[in-house]
């Protein structure tokens, strides 16, 4: 699975569930400030009508700051968010995007109820799935806070999906009331109760656990207008940014169809069968291995000299067209081999960073049809560089495409891991800076990991090297990553995929 109770009191006037986020805030595992949360303790007390109840991997965002997780109070300066309508129009800010179609739970530590991790999951179209689904995710919450040394003292859950064809917001509501109660039941199992259970769909939210229609309709209360809320102005002044919704981002990673799909698939048949037997000898892989990078360089440059503006659809369509479906196959097929994409991990900093990035999303954009899982390397590419750049949530998206292609690509297992433990990018980075040359030509053992994602972790941080601070993109020193190339006699489309298929 990749990651995506007892009610509380409710009278006429709603509980007066509150959250305080700080508008100057420390990093987050990948970047993004941690707001901070809390729920007014008479929030946690249930009804006498649930009195009688008893209490009852996903992409995962751990608080990087755990003594900050215990209510305490801060220095920084905090803003009030109170009641539902206010934490709804909080959750972007939480999550870096608009989580559409997710089902999202928020822990809550102290008495204050700071805000601490998030956990979320995609919503499951088969229902029989959903008690599965909320048991595996109330445990990983409270687990994952339990393993950062603080336990949650409760939970708000969020259900987001928009109306189908001929459906309206209040039967989404409807449709989903089984799962929220269902979620509400296994963290009340776990004793970790839910504070608030709110569906977010067609501009609307409701809550589940408010029973009273004065300050709950039926028909549902409208969301605040983007950018007017205390939250909007606490999050631009602590330098949040909120990247669209999920859709809107995994559209930017999604192949092509149609006649150009074609014309790529073509393209890439015509590079397999000249690439591939070359890959395939030792000496011909590197050759293959040195003009995939001297190409990936040209494009980057190239991508550097022309940045678009715009919407993101412009934007990607503009790079679209400074890449030739000839060159982009004979990058898809060249970082299959894991010590050239290993290289190509390289450029993740200073002025290549942000037109690499590009590069490996445009890629990824290229492999359509028969070849959908050459895509990992460079989606997996796509989360390397996004979360080295201190874009943790365009990385989950990333990586969490790329696992659902295969899940047993080590590389973007490791990473995903990595981010969902709220480690520091910088190990990594400093492991692929310092990789000396000489070891180019010795192959990794199959699914060998780079330093920084392993147990040898604190010898790689420990070591002291130079940042590159070239003007301009040129081939990376060095290999370092999961492994090196490794062969089968697989047919031509298989073969330079299976090159990297770093399982462990």
């Amino acid at each position: 699975m990749n990651p995506q109770s007892e009610p509380p009191e409710h009278s006429s006037k709603h509980s007066s569930t509150s959250a305080e986020t700080t508008a100057e805030t420390s990093a987050g595992p990948a970047g993004q400030p941690e707001p901070s949360a809390a729920v007014h303790p008479s929030a946690a007390r249930p009804s006498a009508a649930d009195s009688s109840k008893p209490p009852n991997p996903p992409d995962l965002n751990s608080s990087s700051d755990p003594a900050r997780t215990d209510g305490s109070r801060t220095t920084d300066p905090q803003v009030t968010l109170r009641g539902p309508a206010e934490l709804a129009d909080a959750l972007p800010y939480l999550m870096g995007f608009y989580p559409d179609d997710s089902i999202v739970l928020v822990a809550l530590h102290g008495e204050r109820g700071r805000f601490g991790g998030r956990v979320r999951l995609g919503i499951p179209t088969d229902t029989t799935q959903w008690p599965d689904v909320s048991d595996q995710l109330a445990d990983c919450l409270v687990t994952a806070c339990q393993d950062r040394g603080t336990r949650p003292a409760g939970i708000l859950v969020f259900l987001c999906q928009e109306p189908a064809q001929g459906e309206s917001g209040k039967d989404v509501k409807d449709r989903l009331r089984p799962l929220a109660q269902r979620l509400r039941t296994a963290c009340g199992a776990l004793d970790v109760p839910v504070l608030e259970a709110l569906c977010l769909s067609n501009g609307r939210y409701w809550s589940y656990c408010c029973p009273d229609f004065r300050c709950c309709p039926v028909e549902g209360t409208p969301l605040v207008m983007p950018g007017t809320s205390v939250m909007a102005a606490a999050a631009a002044y602590a330098g949040m940014q909120v990247r669209g919704s999920l859709k809107e981002m995994e559209a930017r990673l999604t192949p092509r169809t149609g006649p150009r799909a074609a014309e790529q698939e073509k393209a890439l048949d015509t590079a397999a069968a000249a690439l591939v037997p070359r890959m395939l000898r030792r000496d011909g892989a590197d050759v293959v291995r040195r003009n995939t990078l001297d190409l990936a360089g040209a494009m980057i440059h190239r991508f550097r000299q022309d940045t678009p503006a715009g919407s993101n659809r412009a934007r990607d369509a503009c790079d679209d067209a400074l890449i030739t479906d000839a060159e982009a196959a004979e990058l898809i097929l060249g970082l299959q081999d894991r010590t050239t994409r290993d290289r190509a991990a390289q450029w993740m900093e200073g002025p290549v960073a942000a037109p690499a990035l590009r590069l490996w999303r445009a890629l990824a954009r290229r492999c359509p049809g028969g070849f959908a899982e050459h895509a990992v390397a460079p989606l997996t590419l796509t989360g390397w560089v996004s979360w080295a750049t201190e874009d943790g949530a365009s990385a989950r998206v990333a990586l969490g495409r790329a696992l659902s292609i295969d899940p047993d690509y080590l590389f973007a297992q490791l990473l995903h891991r990595a981010i969902n433990d709220g480690l520091d990018p910088e190990p990594l980075r400093r492991c692929l800076r310092d990789e000396p040359a000489e070891h180019d030509d010795e192959p990794d053992g199959p699914g060998t990991a780079p330093a920084a994602l392993t147990d040898e972790a604190p010898r790689a941080a420990g070591r002291q090297g130079r940042p590159r601070t070239a003007d301009r993109p040129r081939r990376p020193r060095g290999g370092t990553g999961p492994g090196s190339r490794t062969t089968d006699d697989r047919s031509r489309r298989r073969a330079g995929r299976d090159t990297d298929r770093s399982r462990g």
